[in-house]
């Protein structure tokens, strides 16, 4: 299955960000179906600090992370926020079956391991960013140093999903305009702008540029046959046993992934003897509620 479309949005459809003043970066990935793929990347801090991953989820993108960035760069440490695939500055395949959650670990893989060969890496994951983190952290233990995990989970099908992720799939699905903006704002406490709305719209002209957006949702497995379930148990039986150590940094008001925190303290071994805090007042977008709050314990949790 070659890809067959690789749509770029235009760099003007990302002039006069509200608060987001990263100079954009670009590394290119050799695509093991064909072609060249370029992700979008911002960094903040000094290059040789230690690396933090930040990796957004479903349907946002970098600017997600405009909040923590800053927090992080002052405390000493070098902040890297990709956009997934199909997301933010990267190139964004233009067909759903372009889009499979292997080919999402594997390119965030590409990205961090062959184009910047980042080691020590402490893992920051949000949503899709924590899907796709956490395969990564349990396929390559040897890069990373530690885990923060924050509104996020590892689905392998075996548990069904809350209603309120079935009723978000089938607003995606069904969706005749996907309005990223409003998606966002439905996962925040606190309102956003117009102009941070249109922040979060910018890297999609048109819906001709939606495919990751609109796929990612059907990606989560939700029943044990999916595609992607014997991989994410596999991960599941690694993660458990390594001794990285695992913070557990979820929000007080995310009705997706809440009922993940528990578990994930409760099973991996990384995460014993370890405080974890709960961020109050934040909903699912907690980078956007609660930005500093978390940047705070990820420079607390690093710098032990």
């Amino acid at each position: 299955m070659g890809l067959v479309r690789l749509l770029r949005t235009p760099e003007d459809r990302f002039t006069d960000l509200p608060d987001f003043p990263f100079e954009p970066k670009y590394a290119e990935l050799d695509d093991p179906h064909g072609g060249v793929i370029r992700v979008g990347y911002v960094e903040a801090g000094p290059a040789d600090g230690p690396v933090v991953l930040l990796l957004h989820g479903e349907p946002s993108w970098s600017y997600l992370y405009r909040k923590v960035l800053p927090v992080l760069a002052s405390a000493g440490l070098r902040a890297i926020a990709p956009d997934l695939v199909g997301f933010g500055r990267s190139d964004k395949p233009g067909d759903l079956a372009d889009h499979t959650y292997a080919r999402h670990v594997e390119w965030m893989r590409g990205f961090a391991f062959d184009a910047l060969d980042l080691h020590d890496v402490t893992l920051v994951g949000q949503d899709w960013g924590g899907l796709i983190g956490l395969r990564l952290v349990a396929e390559h233990p040897s890069r990373f140093a530690r885990v923060v995990a924050a509104n996020t989970g590892l689905p392998t099908g075996d548990i069904d999903m809350p209603p309120q992720w079935h009723a978000f799939r089938e607003a995606v699905e069904k969706a005749p305009v996907l309005d990223v903006g409003r998606f966002i704002q439905s996962g925040c406490r606190s309102s956003l702008t117009e102009a941070e709305r249109a922040a979060y719209d910018a890297p999609f002209p048109n819906e001709m540029y939606k495919a990751g957006p609109r796929a990612m949702p059907s990606l989560v497995p939700y029943r044990p046959d999916d595609p992607a379930s014997t991989a994410n148990r596999a991960a599941w039986r690694t993660l458990t046993e390594l001794e990285l150590p695992f913070l557990v940094a979820f929000s007080d008001g995310d009705p997706i992934t809440g009922g993940m925190a528990p578990i994930l303290q409760r099973s991996m071994k990384g995460a014993q003897g370890i405080e974890h805090p709960v961020i109050a007042g934040a909903g699912h977008f907690l980078q956007e509620d609660a930005g500093e709050e978390l940047a705070e314990q990820v420079v607390r949790f690093v710098r032990g």
